[in-house]
C-alpha cells in the first residue's frame, strides 16, 4: 500500500491549536531518538512535530479593531445599544436551553468519533436478557490488525470490518492493534512510510493500548487500558488519518474515549524506558511492534488476522486474499468464525 493524502476542508483546520507539518513524499521517513524524539519534549509536553513547513500559515490568525465609541452619541444609538445587549442576552438563554435538549436526546452525534464511539459502546453495555456472560477464564480467540495509522486502507478495516466485529463479540476475543513500519539491528531508527507524523501516529495508537487501567479508580485493580477505549481512541484517529497527529485531533480523541491526554503524550514523548516497572515509551512500543509484524512476514497495510492466520487484507482500497472463498471481508463471516473457533476453544 502506498499512502496517499487526502485533503478535504475541515473545522479542524480551524480549530486546531497547530498545525502538523506536510512531509516530504519520500518512500519511508526515518524517525530516530536522538534527531527527533527530543522536539516531543517541550516545557509544556506538547505533541509538536518541528520541521520545515511547506506553506506559510496564512489562516487562522484573527486581528480584533477596536471600534472608537463616537463622543456624540445620540439616545438613538445608546437605544440601539440597550437593544442589541437584550438581543445577546436572549441568544444566550436560547442557546443554552438548545443545549441542554441536545445532550437530552440519545444518539445525538456530532463528529465521526462521536459516532464511531457511540457503536462502540454498546462493548460495555451488560448482555441482553438470556445471553451468558463470557467467563474470565475462558480462552479467547486471537484477532489482531496490522496497519500504518496514516493509511486511508487502516480506516477503511478498521471501520468497515474490524469496528463492526468487535462490536457484536468483543467478549470472545483477545484484540491487538499491530503496526507496520521498518527497523534495523544496526540502530534505533524506525522508518514510516507514511512520513513522522505517521511514526507519533502508530505510537499513540500504542501507547493508548499500553496504558494502566485501574476500574473505578482502585489502583490495586490496575489492569492494561480497555479494548473498548484502545481501539476507539485509534478508530478516532484514523477518522481523520490525514490530520494525525494534529494535537486538537487527538486531545479530542483522548476525550471522547476516557483516555487521559497526559499519561498518553508523557508515553509518546519519553526518551528512556523504565526497566523496573515495565513502562515503554511509545519509540520502543512502536520498534517492537514493528519487528512483531516483520516477524510474520505482514507488509501490508491493513491485513487482519484471526487466530494466528491471515484472514483478510484491505490494500489501495480492495480486499484482497480474504479467508472462506473471498467472503472473509464480511462483517457476518469474521462473526461467525470468532464463533465457531471459540467454541473449539472452550
Amino acid at each position: 500500500m502506498i499512502g496517499h493524502s487526502v485533503s478535504h476542508d475541515s473545522i479542524l483546520h480551524v480549530l486546531r491549536l497547530y498545525r502538523s507539518s506536510r512531509f516530504s513524499p519520500l518512500p519511508f521517513t526515518t524517525l530516530t531518538r536522538h534527531s527527533y524524539l527530543p522536539h516531543l519534549t517541550t516545557k509544556t509536553r506538547q505533541l509538536t512535530v518541528t520541521m520545515e513547513k511547506s506553506e506559510n500559515r496564512s489562516h487562522g490568525q484573527y486581528h480584533y479593531v477596536e471600534i472608537p465609541t463616537s463622543p456624540d452619541a445620540t439616545p438613538m444609538h445608546a437605544r440601539r445599544g440597550r437593544i442589541s445587549r437584550l438581543a445577546v442576552a436572549l441568544s444566550f438563554i436560547s442557546l443554552l436551553t438548545l443545549s441542554t435538549v441536545f445532550f437530552a436526546i440519545p444518539g445525538i452525534n456530532f463528529s465521526v468519533c462521536h459516532k464511531m464511539r457511540g457503536k462502540l459502546g454498546a462493548l460495555l453495555s451488560t448482555p441482553k436478557g438470556g445471553e451468558t456472560p463470557v467467563p474470565a477464564s475462558s480462552n479467547k480467540v486471537p484477532l489482531e490488525a496490522h496497519i500504518m495509522s496514516k493509511c486511508p486502507d487502516a480506516q477503511d478495516c478498521l471501520q468497515k470490518l474490524v469496528v463492526p466485529a468487535m462490536e457484536q463479540i468483543s467478549e470472545k476475543v483477545a484484540f491487538e492493534l499491530s503496526f507496520i513500519a521498518s527497523v534495523t539491528n544496526q540502530s534505533s531508527d524506525i522508518h514510516c512510510k507514511h512520513g513522522p507524523g505517521e511514526c507519533i501516529g502508530d505510537m499513540l495508537m500504542l501507547c493508548a493500548q499500553d496504558l494502566p487501567f485501574s476500574p473505578d479508580g482502585e489502583p490495586e485493580k490496575t489492569t492494561r487500558m480497555p479494548t473498548i477505549r484502545s481501539l476507539g481512541f485509534a478508530n478516532c484517529l484514523v477518522g481523520q488519518y490525514e490530520d494525525i497527529p494534529d494535537r486538537t485531533l487527538v486531545q479530542n480523541c483522548a476525550l471522547q474515549h476516557g483516555i487521559d491526554f497526559e499519561s498518553l503524550n508523557s508515553c509518546v514523548s519519553r526518551q528512556e524506558d523504565d526497566p523496573t516497572n515495565g513502562d515503554l515509551s511509545g519509540l520502543a512500543l512502536l520498534r517492537q511492534s514493528a519487528i512483531h509484524s516483520a516477524d510474520l512476514e505482514v507488509h501490508t497495510s491493513c491485513t487482519v488476522r484471526l487466530d494466528d492466520t491471515v484472514w483478510c487484507v484491505r490494500d489501495d482500497g480492495e480486499w484482497k486474499n480474504c479467508a472462506k472463498e473471498g467472503k472473509g471481508s464480511q462483517v457476518s463471516t469474521l462473526v461467525e468464525e470468532i464463533e465457531r473457533l471459540w467454541d473449539e476453544k472452550n
